[in-house]
């Protein structure tokens, strides 16, 4: 059983921390609203006042943070896990950022003798509750054998890509494939409505064939019953699709559907629902088709 510390309870965040708990890890924790430390405080774990506090007393400390500036803070800034990790230990970084980013930040902790696994996640906060996440690693083999009885607690489908930024590269591959399945499971979906046939019975139908997809299955049942609650914020997924065209800039690469579907995005953020699931991408199809839900 591993000493941890876990900066970042939010959506996926908090439940994350729990299933290391119920694995019986010992944790240390910090979130921003003291709030959010209070279900973990009273599940076992010790509520820290910074990152620097978690993370002495921590071997490996693990960040589920919104964007790349959140995570620099977290490790680097002035009550950073820098001013607190021993040598020796690890960081794992499980947001998502950009890929050069988690490049650079493992290459100034390992200066100061610090690791760092940059491993991100896919399967929303369904899959955090469950412990069902699939997990994309990138860092040294031998630190990612060192951590994989944490990532085990709370995932299923754990690979070590390659070396630092690679989870980072698959996680930003992960969010092409989402994007543009949302948007033709939200396109499809719009047709079916608009053509006066049931849209339930239509996902029902496809969902036995190649058309069959999770994207289809969670998001398509989210947009036939309007639940747009979030699993996952749109603003965050907007977040990940820049990411995405940054790399596409810096590697001078086309990708045409990405970039469609980062406009989509856009507009639904714009339009006020970026704390809305990304499901919520089928409102702006049925705007531009001149349907109300």
């Amino acid at each position: 059983m591993a000493n941890v510390a876990f900066i970042g309870l939010g959506i996926m965040g908090r439940p994350m921390a729990l299933n290391l708990l119920r694995a019986g890890h010992a944790l240390w924790v910090h979130g921003r609203r003291p709030e959010t430390m209070a279900p973990l405080a009273e599940a076992g774990a010790t509520a820290c006042a910074s990152p620097a506090e978690a993370a002495r007393h921590a071997e490996v400390s693990i960040v589920m943070v919104s964007d790349t500036p959140d995570v620099e803070q977290v490790i680097f800034g002035d009550f950073g896990i820098v001013h607190g990790a021993r040598a020796g230990s690890a960081v794992v970084d499980m947001s998502t950022i950009s890929p050069g980013a988690a490049r650079a930040f493992a290459a100034e902790l390992r200066q100061g003798g610090v690791e760092m696994l940059d491993a991100p996640v896919s399967g929303g906060e369904a899959g955090a509750i469950a412990a069902t996440l699939s997990i994309m690693a990138g860092g040294r083999p031998e630190v990612f054998e060192r951590v994989r009885p944490l990532f085990e607690a709370m995932g299923r489908n754990i690979v070590l890509v390659g070396g630092n930024g690679a989870g980072q590269v698959a996680k930003a591959c992960n969010q092409v494939v989402i994007a543009a399945t949302l948007q033709g499971v939200a396109e499809a979906l719009t047709l079916a409505r608009r053509s006066g046939v049931d849209a339930a019975r239509v996902r029902e139908a496809l969902m036995g064939g190649f058309a069959g997809s999770r994207i289809l299955e969670v998001h398509g049942k989210r947009m036939i019953e309007r639940d747009f609650r979030p699993g996952f914020k749109s603003r965050l997924h907007q977040k990940d699709l820049n990411i995405v065209m940054q790399a596409a800039r810096e590697l001078g690469l086309a990708l045409p559907g990405a970039a469609l579907s980062m406009q989509y995005m856009n507009a639904l953020v714009g339009s006020g629902d970026g704390e809305f699931d990304s499901a919520a991408l089928v409102k702006i199809v049925e705007r531009m088709s001149g349907l109300e839900p």
